[in-house]
């Protein structure tokens, strides 16, 4: 049971932190692809904005993933798990 629960906390955490970074770039790199006003003068930084605010709003949503992922992993592993015969 520690061992599921430091798994939880450890990719929790892993998703709480990776998944705003990722997901950021992506914006990021899909925006400066398909809006040529991005990064030009009068933008005043509404793409980068835009891209930031959409980061931190997948972080708890990243973190309920990563949690998700280990619990069904967990659970997996006990159905499988043989039947020693007595």
């Amino acid at each position: 049971m520690a061992g599921l629960i430091g798994r939880i906390l450890g990719f929790g955490l892993l998703g709480l932190v990776v998944t705003p970074i990722v997901v950021t770039i992506m914006v990021l790199a899909l925006a400066y692809t398909f809006d040529p006003t991005c990064g030009r003068p009068g933008d005043s930084g509404g793409c980068e904005m835009g891209a930031v605010s959409i980061g931190v709003m997948s972080a708890l949503p990243g973190m309920a993933l990563c949690i998700a992922v280990v619990l069904y992993r967990h659970f997996r592993r006990r159905v499988k798990s043989p039947v020693t015969p007595p």
